[in-house]
């Protein structure tokens, strides 16, 4: 960690960066390994200092190994927990999914808490030549001002326009209040899903698309060496209605369980759901050899709402990209975000590397079209397929009788998961397609 007051070489108060991250999260921390690891002077700024808590279910699947060995450190999750697979419960039913076999992807996964994760994948981006300010706040944008056009959202769809070109940020170090800017080439936002950033230059949310919900807690438990994570597909309300949405249950492998429910919807209906009083449902109603209760409980819980399927926008300007949470990029399937935290960090280092390179803005325009190739039709269908959950009737249906074919459910699990194989036609593969097929014709509002 490089304190705000040291004078970092080169890094005096007229020192341009070629790139500034505002935030080190997954997205943040990713982009910066893979700008520094490729030679480029990048900085980060963290209003957290390492390591920190951070709300989440804790939950790597083989999307998010997939990055993190990619990156040299999977050797560095030696006290973590890994798993093989997923523990689906619905309506009386249970089936163990393990990962499906992949070219690309792992067949397991890991638990472990953002706490111990964050740290290490940031100081993997320091360990690669970023300079990193910890306790250190992007609190002021700083933006450069264009002849002849003037602002470039102005009159214009705020999630398409493309953002102001922003060139530092003036950032102020907690611990002692001290200011100053801090100026580079080309500016990240990555600083989670309320991107107080991002706000301050133009980002905004889409609130037709899908936002989930979520609350978590830890418990202590028997069963916290489970090699299965655990997913209830059929939470209910206090009235017992199902409600579109699932519980998880997620070994630690340390005496302790991540314990939380999440909604997905875009439905009025779901937005007076008290989340608290969800989670309290279905600590009581959980499997017993869980053997959760308030007395096993390690503290309240806690929550918070995020932005899925690429809701939020502009995600790119002149000099200016959008990353991870704060640019919505989690899965609408299952509310998994950090393995697209990863990817998207990555995706952005390509395209500021081509930037820096002399490809300049349109190259950073290059990664709108790289998330729209890896993420825009299966965001499309897991959008529909949020819709089609809403509808409570829908989803009895459609879950009630994939819970009796464990093979229909296995490549449901595939395509939740995103871990679709391009190397065969399989059923979940041919399931996919259908699905595609009609997000492709019928209109988002359908």
């Amino acid at each position: 960690m490089t304190s705000l007051a040291s004078t970092d070489t080169p890094g005096g108060a007229d020192h341009v960066y070629d790139v500034l991250v505002v935030g080190g999260g997954p997205s943040g921390s990713s982009c910066a390994y893979w700008l520094a690891e490729a030679g480029w002077d990048v900085a980060v700024v963290e209003k957290k200092v390492f390591p920190r808590e951070k709300t989440c279910g804790d939950g790597l699947t083989p999307r998010s190994v997939r990055q993190i060995a990619d990156m040299g450190i999977e050797g560095a999750l030696t006290g973590a927990h890994r798993y093989s697979g997923l523990r689906a419960h619905a309506f009386g039913k249970v089936l163990d999914l393990p990962w499906p076999e992949h070219p690309t992807f792992p067949s397991y996964g890991y638990v472990i808490t953002r706490h111990d994760l964050d740290a290490i994948v940031n100081e993997r981006a320091m360990k690669a030549g970023a300079t990193v300010w910890q306790g250190t706040e992007a609190v002021e944008p700083i933006l450069e001002e264009r002849t002849g056009g003037g602002n470039p959202s102005a009159g214009s769809d705020a999630r398409t326009a493309e953002l102001p070109s922003c060139v530092g940020a003036v950032v102020r170090e907690k611990a002692t209040g001290q200011t100053r800017p801090v100026r580079a080439r080309y500016v990240v936002v990555a600083d989670g899903a309320n991107s107080r950033f991002g706000r301050a230059i133009g980002t905004s949310r889409d609130r037709n698309q899908p936002m989930g919900m979520a609350l978590r807690g830890y418990y202590t438990s028997p069963g916290h060496d489970q090699t299965f994570i655990e997913s209830h597909l059929d939470i209910r309300d206090g009235e017992g209605n199902v409600v579109p949405g699932y519980g998880w249950v997620f070994p630690l492998g340390d005496g302790r369980v991540n314990v939380g429910v999440g909604l997905l919807s875009t439905d009025r209906r779901w937005k007076g759901v008290n989340t608290s009083t969800l989670m309290d449902h279905f600590v009581a109603y959980a499997p017993k050899e869980w053997e959760l209760s308030p007395a096993t409980s390690l503290g309240p819980p806690t929550g918070g709402k995020l932005p899925m399927g690429l809701a939020v926008g502009p995600r790119v300007g002149a000099t200016t990209l959008v990353v991870g949470d704060a640019a919505g990029t989690i899965n609408p399937f299952n509310g998994e975000g950090i393995a697209y935290g990863y990817e998207t960090g990555r995706l952005a280092a390509a395209s500021l590397g081509e930037a820096l390179l002399g490809g300049g803005a349109e190259a950073l325009r290059g990664y709108e079209r790289r998330l729209e190739e890896t993420y825009g039709l299966y965001y499309r269908v897991a959008r529909a397929f949020i819709r089609i959950i809403s509808r409570p009737e829908l989803m009895t249906l459609c879950v009630g009788t994939g819970m009796y074919s464990e093979s229909l459910m296995s490549w449901i699990l595939r395509i939740m998961a995103n871990l679709l194989r391009p190397d065969e036609t399989g059923p979940a593969e041919a399931a996919y397609r259908a699905l595609a097929l009609i997000a492709r014709i019928a209109p988002e509002g359908a």
